[in-house]
């Protein structure tokens, strides 16, 4: 049997008990600064020079919202939470879940699916999503669902077409990020690297409620830009790291305002809403200035208050959609009936938007502080 409205029930988050701020590379790298300082670029999300009274190459947007971090060789980035020991993707996406799950008033017996994004996870080959289930004393079906960055929207968009066509009832979706072990500290792509998770639950809601309309693709146009090699740690064992291509930063900027328009645009069209019917926008933040870029590109009010964790969270991949969310909707806060519009993007990947009638949305309690400074 079908299900008319579905969407999101109860939204957490949860982050790891460290936290690294930029005095980290002064300490344990402070040559690397020092030459990052000196060039007053970035390898990544760095924007091709142009020769003064040169003519326009239609990226005005992404440009314009880079420019206030150019003279930062951190780009604005200020603190990322990072893995302590005993912390793990799947010890995150745990706590995140039973945030969720206490936050829709269920219990594990209540929950058919589980959905896992970890990025990376743990365990390779069968990944988390098994680990999960078994530590929160679930029952019923658990998979694996990866999309990188995208991860969050991806997983939403499956878990509301599974329970819109009456296959399961509830269903729990937790994402995760672990970048702060899947990077090498020597290479600049770590400084905007974040560890969390987050955790919603999807069922039946209120008629009209939920999602409205959505409209996703693939972004094979970034592919070979970024990617992970296998590594041997110090102990001997084998890890991934995370690594671009020296053009990644121009490939990622070019690329960006196609993929928001598109998938924004068929968003709000497959909701039957426009634009200016959007009370709220959520956008994943895998740079400090991608928020303002957005509102940009989309014609949006650039006095208009929309939600950016990256000055705390850095980028935490497919657990940014989740965080910007759970903190709009905690400090907007949006109202019963709001129309939300979200968009995630994923390199190499997919990206995606969702419209949302928000309604009665649990939230989990806030973030805990960090405990303990990893400088």
């Amino acid at each position: 049997m079908t299900v008319d409205s579905v969407g999101i029930r109860a939204l957490a988050v949860h982050f790891p008990r460290g936290v690294r701020t930029n005095r980290f590379w002064y300490n344990h790298h402070p040559e690397i600064v020092a030459a990052v300082e000196a060039k007053r670029k970035r390898r990544i999300w760095a924007a091709p020079e142009r020769e003064p009274g040169g003519a326009s190459d239609g990226h005005e947007p992404f440009d314009a919202e880079m420019a206030a971090y150019l003279n930062d060789p951190f780009r604005g980035t200020v603190e990322r939470r990072v893995l302590t020991p005993g912390e793990n993707a799947v010890t995150l996406q745990v706590a995140a879940a039973r945030k969720a799950l206490a936050a829709a008033q269920l219990t594990p017996e209540n929950v058919d699916l589980l959905i896992a994004s970890s990025f990376l996870p743990d365990n390779f080959g069968a990944m988390d999503a098994p680990y999960v289930a078994r530590e929160l004393g679930l029952r019923g079906m658990a998979f694996n669902l990866e999309s990188a960055c995208a991860g969050a929207l991806v997983a939403l968009q499956t878990a509301c077409g599974l329970v819109k066509a009456g296959q399961y009832r509830n269903v729990l979706v937790v994402v995760s990020c672990t970048y702060s072990r899947d990077t090498d500290t020597r290479d600049t792509i770590s400084w905007t690297a974040g560890d969390g998770a987050g955790a919603f639950v999807v069922g039946e809601v209120e008629k009209g409620y939920g999602r409205l309309g959505g409209k996703g693709i693939h972004t094979g146009s970034t592919c070979g830009k970024l990617w992970f090699e296998n590594y041997a740690r110090d102990d001997g064992t084998l890890w991934f790291r995370l690594l671009s291509s020296p053009d990644a930063g121009q490939a990622l900027r070019d690329t960006a305002a196609e993929f928001l328009l598109e998938c924004c645009h068929g968003a709000l069209e497959d909701a039957g809403v426009t634009l200016n019917d959007v009370d709220h926008f959520v956008f994943n933040t895998p740079v400090a200035w991608y928020s303002k870029f957005c509102a940009r590109a989309l014609g949006i009010d650039p006095n208009r208050p929309i939600v950016n964790t990256y000055p705390k969270y850095a980028n935490c991949g497919p657990a940014l959609l989740t965080s910007n969310l759970y903190h709009a909707a905690r400090e907007m806060p949006f109202e019963k009936g709001d129309l939300v519009l979200m968009y995630s993007v994923g390199s190499v990947s997919s990206a995606g938007a969702m419209v949302l009638r928000w309604g009665d949305v649990a939230l989990g309690p806030e973030p805990e502080a960090p405990e303990i400074v990893c400088d």
